[in-house]
């Protein structure tokens, strides 16, 4: 699969843009367990073009997980190409158009999955973006605003029209939030479009490698992309490299696991400061599969999630690692 001139190789897997969660440590991270390709979270134009500091950090990119897109979103022509235009000077790979966030605070205010319910809007900022920059330009969208309005087939024309090089289209409409399971076949009717040439990614309730893979096999879709799946388990690329047969390795044992999450830390504390560094990192250990089915732990996950130290989060972490977990595992076996 090619975007532009970047091949992607065969059956690509994503890295979703997610806000407060694909900072560019936990891309490396995940680019390193096997991610094809890696996406920024999500950048204001209106911020990025006022030069707010917390925005303009997330334009940078680390060499090493490449290829990467820096995902931009906003509601007025103007702001998205101004704000195209400097992420252009940050080099990324590609330039990634938000139409799929659903929170309120973006969609709410007509931005995101907003631009559902302004389609000519939609159209006028994404023809404009790619008349302003030399990088390749796609775009991630929902099925539709409702379940009345799954316009995604004839959608998906519209803005290959405008001239992007691949679409990433979540199988949820935008009042669907997260809720629900994601709809694959309709996912599966924009590929099938024989108008449509341009490459299709998959988004939604990828959770492993089996449905990884029947997302190729049966859906038909050139990549796919994985979000929520993988927030404190970055390794879930080295399990669908294994399903896709990309890779022989075994997947990295418990004490490989425990290192990737240390190391989220550490470098999520270096790159902010100890306090908002441990913030930041909570949702990763509150998601992470590592500590699911463990009996009694309520206790143990509190004080994880309460500790405002790396020394007192490594405590924890220790004890769940040398003591906790090895008790439960040897329990069920």
């Amino acid at each position: 699969m090619k975007i532009g001139n970047i091949d992607l190789g065969h059956r690509p897997v994503m890295l979703a843009p997610m806000e407060d969660v694909t900072d560019r440590s936990f891309r490396l991270i995940c680019k390193e367990q096997g991610a094809d390709m890696t996406y920024s979270e999500f950048v204001s134009a209106d911020a990025l073009i006022r030069n707010i500091a917390a925005t303009t950090r997330k334009l940078a990119i680390d060499p090493g997980e490449r290829p990467t897109a820096i995902q931009i979103y906003g509601r007025e022509v103007a702001p998205m190409v101004e704000a195209a235009r400097i992420v252009e000077q940050a080099h990324p790979d590609i330039i990634d158009i938000n139409f799929g966030c659903p929170v309120k605070k973006v969609a709410g205010k007509g931005a995101g999955a907003g631009m559902l319910r302004d389609i000519p809007r939609m159209l006028e900022i994404t023809r404009a973006v790619v008349d302003a920059v030399s990088l390749p330009v796609t775009v991630k969208t929902r099925l539709g605003w409702d379940h009345e309005s799954k316009i995604i087939v004839e959608l998906a024309e519209r803005l290959q029209d405008c001239g992007i090089q691949a679409l990433t289209v979540h199988g949820r409409t935008r009042s669907q939030m997260y809720t629900g399971h994601a709809d694959w076949e309709m996912i599966a009717k924009v590929k099938e479009n024989p108008r449509l040439t341009i490459p299709v990614i998959g988004n939604g309730d990828i959770t492993s490698g089996e449905e990884a893979r029947e997302a190729f096999d049966r859906y038909g879709v050139d990549g796919v992309m994985v979000g929520r799946a993988s927030i404190g388990s970055p390794w879930i690329f080295h399990e669908i490299a294994l399903a896709l047969g990309k890779t022989e390795l075994p997947m990295p044992g418990i004490d490989k696991r425990f290192s990737l999450l240390r190391r989220q830390i550490a470098e999520s504390v270096g790159r902010i400061d100890e306090y908002r560094g441990i913030l930041h990192i909570r949702r990763h250990l509150a998601a992470s599969p590592l500590f699911k089915g463990i009996p009694h732990f309520r206790d143990t996950r509190i004080a994880m999630l309460r500790a405002e130290t790396v020394a007192a989060l490594d405590e924890v972490l220790s004890h769940i690692e040398n003591e906790i977990l090895p008790q439960h595992l040897q329990s069920i076996q």
